[in-house]
């Protein structure tokens, strides 16, 4: 496993997306806690999680309870494992999602999240997307108030313009220490952020990563997948899966990157964290380079 730095922490360079562990078709307890035990037998020291990862109404928090059930349950060491969470988001059991990004609500949220995950200061605590009727500095100051309370020992942002980034960054200073936006072979609409992130020293998780060679947990069950691709020659050349190829090829884009795929199942948890041994040659990112859709 290689390993990467958000802020002061390291962590392995795979991340583990635990949503599809809480959401809709989510599998049942033995096997979320399986998966996060694999992930942690891989090596994985970062999971991303969320307080509105969750199917039903009245679920606010299911994943974070979960994740700190697994973690409790689990033989070895989780001293070094960093749970990051993010707040901002609603599900009201429909399938939709909501955005809320008062600082009232974010702070309260912040607070909740620790006391579900059982600690005194969040790792990582993320504003999961900007809200259009809350003033961004107003819902970003609400993280600077959580750092200065010691709620959180560090702030990320979620779903963000560059425009975003920078603001951000000039309230929290030091304390922001992490980007996650959507960003995958198919995704590359973050270019821009993914480079901000790159100069101002900032870990760069993306979420989604595998888009283009594996089916999101966000496109349910009848959601198509790709074949036949540059990753999926590259893969079968090396004997590894796609979805290795092209989370090597996302480490290879920067220091700061950090995939987090989702998984539900051990075994692909356990394939994921095995791209943190792949690198690529400059002639196998030239082919794949070549081969993205413009």
């Amino acid at each position: 496993m290689q390993y990467r730095s958000i802020g002061n922490t390291t962590v392995s360079a795979v991340g583990l997306g635990a949503m599809p562990l809480s959401i809709e078709h989510r599998p049942d307890e033995q096997r979320a806690i399986a998966t996060v035990h694999a992930a942690l037998d891989a090596g994985v020291t970062l999971i991303d999680t969320a307080d509105s990862y969750h199917w039903h109404a009245g679920e606010a928090g299911h994943n974070e309870l979960l994740i700190a059930r697994a973690l409790a349950r689990y033989g070895g060491d989780t001293s070094g494992v960093l749970v990051a969470t993010k707040g901002g988001r609603g599900r009201p059991g429909d399938g939709s999602w909501t955005v809320t990004g008062t600082p009232d609500h974010l702070k309260r949220a912040a607070e909740a999240s620790a006391k579900r995950l059982g600690v005194e200061a969040i790792g990582l605590y993320q504003l999961h997307k900007p809200d259009p009727a809350v003033p961004w500095t107003d819902s970003v100051g609400a993280l600077r108030e959580l750092l200065d309370a010691g709620t959180i020992r560090a702030a990320g942002i979620s779903n963000v313009t560059t425009v975003q980034i920078r603001e951000a960054h000039a309230i929290l200073g030091d304390g922001l220490v992490s980007v996650q936006n959507q960003y995958s072979p198919a995704v590359r609409d973050s270019e821009p952020e993914l480079r901000l992130s790159t100069e101002l020293g900032l870990a760069f998780l993306t979420w989604s990563p595998l888009g283009g060679i594996s089916r999101s947990s966000l496109d349910g069950p009848s959601g198509s997948t790709s074949a036949g691709t540059a990753f999926h020659h590259i893969a079968a050349e090396r004997g590894v899966s796609p979805q290795q190829i092209a989370l090597a090829w996302l480490l290879a884009r920067s220091p700061v990157v950090i995939p987090v795929p989702g998984a539900s199942r051990p075994a692909s948890i356990q394939d994921s964290a095995q791209a943190g041994q792949v690198t690529l040659s400059t002639a196998e990112l030239a082919r794949l380079e070549a081969a993205l859709p413009s």
